[in-house]
C-alpha cells in the first residue's frame, strides 16, 4: 500500500510540474506576442497565430449599448503595422490568468492601454490557444475595452 501511495504522490507532482511548465510557456508566449505588436513587427505576429484567428471587442456606446466589432487577424497584423513610428503605445499586462487542457488554453490578462504616453482605456484579454509541435499559437482574441472603473 505505501509503494502504491509513493508511486500515486509521484505521478502526483509530476503532473502539477508539467501544468505548471506549460503554464509558464503560455505566459510566455503572451508577453511575446506583445513584444512584437510594441515593436509592430508584423511578420512575427503573423507566426503567433493559427487558422483563420477572429478578434473581437466589446465596449457600451455613448448610449450604454453593448458593441461588439469585430475583425480578421490580417486585418489586426495591417493596422498595427500602419500605426506611425513617431507614436508610442504600450499594453500594460496586469495580471495572467491561465487555464489548460492538453493542447488548448486559455489566457486571461487585464491590462492598461496607453498611447502617446496617456492612458487610454482599460479591459481584459482573453486570449485562447493551440499547442502545435510545441508552440503555443493564437487561434481567438477578444477583449474588453472602457474608460471607467479601471483600477
Amino acid at each position: 500500500m505505501n509503494k502504491l501511495l509513493i508511486l500515486f504522490s509521484f505521478c502526483f507532482v509530476l503532473s502539477v510540474n508539467a501544468q505548471k511548465s506549460e503554464e509558464e510557456n503560455i505566459k510566455n508566449t503572451i508577453i511575446e506576442f506583445f513584444e512584437v505588436f510594441h515593436k509592430q513587427d508584423t511578420v512575427a505576429l503573423k507566426k503567433m497565430a493559427k487558422g483563420k484567428v477572429i478578434l473581437q471587442s466589446i465596449s457600451v456606446n455613448k448610449e450604454g449599448k453593448t458593441i461588439v466589432s469585430e475583425s480578421s487577424y490580417n486585418d489586426f497584423v495591417k493596422r498595427i503595422g500602419s500605426i506611425p513610428k513617431e507614436s508610442t503605445f504600450e499594453e500594460k499586462l496586469l495580471s495572467y490568468s491561465i487555464q489548460v487542457d492538453g493542447n488548448m488554453a486559455n489566457a486571461w490578462t487585464p491590462y492598461e492601454f496607453w498611447y502617446n504616453g496617456k492612458f487610454s482605456h482599460c479591459g481584459v484579454n482573453s486570449f485562447q490557444l493551440v499547442k502545435e509541435d510545441e508552440t503555443w499559437k493564437i487561434i481567438y482574441l477578444v477583449d474588453t475595452r472602457r474608460r471607467k472603473n479601471c483600477n
